[in-house]
């Protein structure tokens, strides 16, 4: 199938474009764009600055990819948005390039599920199978680990790291580490309040792991022990077979 464009859609000569494309009335996209097969956007769609898309992606009306990070250090450079494949970006999402620090650079991942009025600001990395509901906030520097959840007008503060298969709550605030596996799920406390063992079951997670993520949640929020003496005892109690679920604590 041809790229289907609207001729009311405004694209930059230079924006490189691949094939079965549908675009939009409205929709703006800059020199600096590089928009994978297969990709669709709504319209008023704007797509700006350095920003490479993979494949599959689908943004609805509003949505604003690469636009300047909110950062007062910001001094104009080529910075970017990097993202994979298969994502969906709902009515106003807004991803920031990066800023002129680490790398530069915005990522997000494949499969992602960004719901309406998310923001994702700048050097956040967003990795893959994450859902954010609607209206949460992300600051700079953000990580957001596989399979992790985000409910809905929640905020992130930044350079927090919410881990794989972590549970946010919803209108929750988070300025701390999310484990993986582990919840923060109050409004007032925004402290880890347990394990997601629901979200651990239904991708499969043995008992067996699921106990060991129990017990690295005691020894790390009841007993206050090191990481590294966390790991030792995980490992013992494993017979020395810690399940690759928790080598990323």
């Amino acid at each position: 199938m041809a790229n289907r464009i609207s001729p009311l859609a405004h694209i930059d000569p230079q924006a490189q474009l691949g094939d079965e494309i549908e675009i939009g009335p409205f929709c703006v996209i800059g020199p600096h764009v590089v928009l994978g097969d297969g990709c669709k956007l709504d319209n008023n769609v704007t797509l700006s600055g350095h920003t490479t898309i993979g494949e599959r992606n689908h943004f609805f009306p509003g949505a604003v990819i690469g636009a300047e990070p909110q950062d007062f250090c910001y001094a104009g450079g080529p910075t970017k948005v990097e993202i994979g494949d298969d994502n969906l970006f709902r009515e106003g999402v807004t991803v920031n390039r990066g800023a002129d620090k680490e790398d530069g650079i915005t990522r997000i991942g494949h499969r992602n599920f960004l719901m309406s009025n998310c923001h994702v600001a700048h050097n956040c990395h967003v990795f893959n199978n994450t859902i954010l509901t609607n209206g949460v906030l992300l600051g700079g520097h953000v990580h957001v680990h596989d399979y992790a959840i985000v409910s809905g007008n929640s905020a992130v503060h930044h350079f927090c790291t919410l881990g794989t298969g972590s549970f946010v709550g919803g209108m929750c605030r988070v300025v701390q580490d999310v484990p993986p596996y582990m919840m923060s799920v109050s409004a007032d406390d925004p402290t880890i309040a347990t394990i997601n063992v629901v979200g651990m079951r239904r991708r499969g997670i043995s008992e067996s792991a699921i106990a060991l993520v129990r017990q690295a949640f005691k020894l790390i929020y009841r007993e206050h022990k090191k990481i590294a003496e966390i790991r030792s005892l995980l490992i013992e109690k494993a017979d020395g077979a810690v399940p690759i679920e928790l080598m990323t604590l």
